[in-house]
């Protein structure tokens, strides 16, 4: 499937994360790029696996801006500027986080939670309540929308807490393990949902964890194996990535499950086993 590469979405040089002497992550570096296909709007969809304890969870700390690097830096396209032509330094409330309990406002329904979220657009009212009706159309979730998070089921939470980041943070999002602990039924409204994200523009990027390797091959245009690198036969103590799968240049990016993507599962499972 013929796609073309054009602005840097994501640049991360040199990224490492020390907590005092205990260094997490270290020699992290990545670009992901804006694809474009022909007659599809298309966003960038990047898986990050690995075995638990190996820095994805910082990783995704430092993506969202949430912790300052140790070294290194991470950029991101000035959406807002020049059609994304500039880059600026990743800052808190840049990237979107969406994290494995959905939090949400207790005391706040669907429709007053989206409505908050929208508090720095500079938008009337009436646009305001156009734009949440309808996403909540768009995204099942009109029947919920003046429901509280304790009236909605993991699924329900799950998209409005999606909806809530798109809102607020624009055109980046980190998701935390989004299919953990969800039922077949809303396994698929999770994928629904990252199809959803991907075709409102082009540069909207996805990037979210998970212990599915299966679901990583299917969703992800961009494979990133995060693990303990081995120097000089030794494993060393911190994350960094020990293998990258591109799905797009290895011709299985937008296509259905095949043989393929089962050889690639096979890859992911002997590159994480190793680190």
């Amino acid at each position: 499937m013929s796609y073309s590469k054009h602005n840097t979405l994501l640049y991360v040089e040199n990224l490492s994360v020390a907590y005092g002497d205990k260094v997490i992550i270290k020699d992290i570096n990545f670009v992901e790029k804006d694809v474009v296909r022909e007659g599809s709007v298309t966003g960038q969809v990047i898986a990050f696996v690995g075995r638990s304890g190996r820095g994805k969870s910082t990783l995704f700390r430092a993506l969202t801006g949430l912790v300052k690097p140790t070294t290194g830096k991470i950029l991101i396209a000035d959406t807002l500027t020049d059609g994304g032509n500039d880059a600026k330094e990743v800052e808190e409330g840049d990237v979107g986080f969406v994290d494995q309990k959905y939090t949400l406002f207790r005391n706040k329904t669907v429709y007053e939670a989206l409505l908050f979220a929208l508090r720095n657009q500079k938008m009337t009212k009436e646009e305001k309540h156009d734009k949440i009706m309808s996403y909540l159309s768009e995204w099942g979730l009109e029947k919920a929308k003046d429901q509280y998070p304790n009236e909605l089921s993991g699924g329900q939470r799950q998209r409005t807490a999606i909806i809530e980041q798109i809102f607020c943070s624009g055109h980046y999002m980190v998701l935390d393990e989004p299919f953990s602990g969800l039922d077949v039924g809303n396994i698929e409204d999770a994928k629904n949902a990252f199809n959803l994200i991907s075709s409102l523009h082009s540069f909207n990027t996805i990037m979210y964890s998970t212990h599915d390797i299966e679901l990583a091959v299917e969703l992800a245009d961009s494979i990133y194996v995060i693990g303990y690198p081995t120097i000089d036969g030794e494993h060393a103590h911190y994350g960094t990535i020990v293998k990258h799968f591109d799905m797009k240049a290895l011709n299985l990016a937008w296509k259905e499950f095949g043989l393929g993507h089962l050889e690639i599962v096979k890859q992911i499972k002997t590159a994480m086993l190793a680190s």
